[in-house]
């Protein structure tokens, strides 16, 4: 009966109910980081006197840092720490930064003197301690967000899995559903959040204070801190597995040490084991694929591999194919990952330069009221939504009438719907650009909507469809890191943004016309960089649609329950011999 109430306990964990706590986490991260960065060109520029490309390159640089760190969070998530840990962690180092960039915002002694209203030639950079304070701020929020960023992501997601009694995932028919609707509702919830920071907090910036404008989402990452450790005896906590870096190494390290035998034809007798497996395979074990044949070698089972004490494999020496598979799942994903990180890099400029020509254009609405530049931006957040909305609702039901297929519309397909849709977007920058210079800026900053707009519903399928990709195809000990590898795309996104940005200022000095980006973009031609960015982007969906045609899906091998029972029902039809057999490894022909 203790059992059973055991049991019983555990299969209250999870669930829906977990969601308001894990997401009001990741909500006040998005609402605290789009309330920083949407603004802060106008911050750095207007109140620490940074030059234009200087701001440019430090906010891409600053926010390649934010999604690089996720990759350190995840392998401490999986090897040591766990994921609630390291999102409580993570989320308080979050704060401390935001408390920085705060009070260096409300100290005068802690920015420049205001410029003189003469003439702006007269105004005084940062000095380089008052820019270090507000640079290792950014900096603490930066090491926060690896904490949060890819853990957020797995742990939402592991609380809808279907769990047995014993608190291990299962198959039931239908779990499949819940992991994409999960990516939708946290989607769909940074995206609140994101309109959230554009207007409320935007408008407080602009027309009541930097201090009470960066303080809001201060306190609101406080809250969320507080919420998230409250739910703590809800959630499903699953102890580390180890390092899976370790297993990859110990993978490698067998395949190179056998790199002179010759890998069998039949994938049946490399070395396999199941208890061995059994933590980090608790959906079924991953089936013998062809791709990199070179890896299958650390499976092959040569004398001296196995301990003698314990018969139990030399891990250095001889792997699993299990574990082989988990290396080959994440070699295979990289080509279709890599395509990703220009998603970023096309856009991680169009929010900055975006914001700029906005300034430049009339922003007057009825009753003499004037939009902030930065609220702008919410329309790609509020396009994302409808995006999310309708996909769910209406595209992927439609296509599963169509298809017939469960999931409607396959991932890469969406991904790829995406990348064509996001070429648009520039395109619609590059138009509206060279209007905006004809008309010496005498037009309406509302121009700018539709590049907001499209690129919102580019990234409602592309950006979403990339991170369930690589949940669903990583190995499930892995599933950390495969959240780290999405935002390692944007990080590498936003500084190949800052080295597209440097290469095209640098090389187009030499020109007649001058620079393409200048601090006044009335004297540049931002237009052309966006043309450039549109080729690049045509380029990269090609590159994806050759990636995604050979992409190979991983396999999960799962035991028949009826078989298991009939095993297990009648274990003394069992030979001891047999038995023994069984468990014995095959040894390679060469050793035989």
């Amino acid at each position: 009966m203790a059992d059973c109430g055991r049991k019983e306990k555990k299969k209250k964990l999870g669930g829906l109910k977990t969601m308001p706590f894990i997401l009001s986490n990741e909500v006040c991260d998005r609402f605290a980081t789009a309330g920083f960065y949407a603004n802060m060109v106008t911050y750095l520029r207007n109140e620490l006197h940074v030059p234009l490309i200087q701001a440019t390159n430090t906010l891409n640089n600053f926010a390649g840092t934010a999604s690089l760190t996720p990759i350190v969070g995840a392998l401490i998530a999986d090897s040591y720490a766990g994921r609630f840990w390291t999102i409580a962690v993570g989320a308080t180092l979050y704060q401390l930064g935001m408390l920085g960039v705060t009070i260096s915002a409300i100290l005068p002694s802690l920015r420049p003197p205001a410029c003189s209203p003469d003439s702006s030639s007269s105004c005084q950079e940062a000095s380089t301690w008052q820019q270090a304070v507000f640079y290792f701020s950014l900096l603490l929020t930066a090491i926060g967000s690896g904490g949060t960023r890819p853990c957020v992501v797995a742990f939402g997601a592991e609380q809808l899995e279907e769990q047995d009694g014993s608190g291990r995932k299962s198959q039931a028919k239908g779990s499949s559903k819940e992991q994409p609707s999960f990516f939708n509702i946290y989607f769909f919830c940074i995206g609140v959040s994101v309109i959230l920071a554009m207007t409320v907090v935007v408008y407080v910036q602009d027309n009541v204070g930097w201090g009470i404008g960066f303080g809001i989402p201060t306190f609101a990452m406080f809250i969320s801190i507080i919420v998230f450790v409250v739910g703590y005896p809800l959630y499903i906590r699953r102890k580390p597995n180890g390092s899976p870096m370790t297993r990859v190494a110990q993978v490698v390290a067998a395949a190179l040490r056998k790199r002179k035998l010759v890998v069998p034809t039949d994938g049946s007798v490399l070395y396999q084991n199941r208890e061995l497996d059994a933590d980090i395979s608790t959906v079924g074990r991953l089936s013998h694929t062809k791709q990199f044949k070179f890896l299958d070698r650390a499976a092959i089972v040569v004398e001296g591999d196995m301990d003698e004490n314990t018969n139990r494999p030399l891990l250095w020496r001889l792997s699993t194919v299990h574990r082989v598979e988990e290396l080959k799942s994440i070699m295979g994903i990289l080509p279709i990952w890599s395509a990703g990180i220009f998603i970023s890099t096309a856009t991680s400029n169009n929010y900055t330069f975006g914001l700029v020509q906005a300034k430049s254009m009339d922003r007057q609405l009825a009753g003499g009221f004037s939009i902030p530049p930065a609220s702008l931006f919410i329309f790609s957040s509020a396009a994302m939504l409808l995006t999310l909305s309708v996909y769910d609702r209406v595209i992927i039901p439609l296509a599963r009438r169509l298809t017939g297929r469960q999931e409607g519309i396959s991932r890469l397909r969406r991904i790829g719907i995406g990348l064509a849709i996001s070429v648009f977007s520039n395109v619609a920058a590059a138009l509206v650009e060279n209007r905006r210079r004809r008309a010496a800026g005498h037009i309406s900053a509302f121009w700018l909507v539709p590049q907001f707009v499209v690129h919102g519903v580019g990234d409602g399928f592309a950006s979403v469809g990339l991170i369930e990709f690589l949940y669903e195809q990583s190995p499930e000990s892995m599933r950390s890191i495969a959240a780290a590898l999405f935002w390692l795309s944007i990080s590498l996104g936003h500084y190949g943004g800052t080295f597209l940005v440097t290469m095209v200022s640098d090389l187009t000095k030499r020109s007649k016309q001058g620079s393409w980006l200048q601090n006044d973009i009335n004297n540049g031609r931002l237009d052309y960089y966006y043309w450039l960015v549109v080729g690049m982007q045509v380029f990269n969906l090609v590159y994806f649609i050759v990636c995604a045609n050979c992409y190979v899906s991983k396999r999960i091998e799962v035991e028949e329950e009826d078989v298991e029972e009939k095993g297990a029902a009648q274990p003394e039809l069992e030979d001891e011999d047999e038995e023994e057999d069984k468990h014995k490894p095959h040894l390679h022909p060469s050793v035989v």
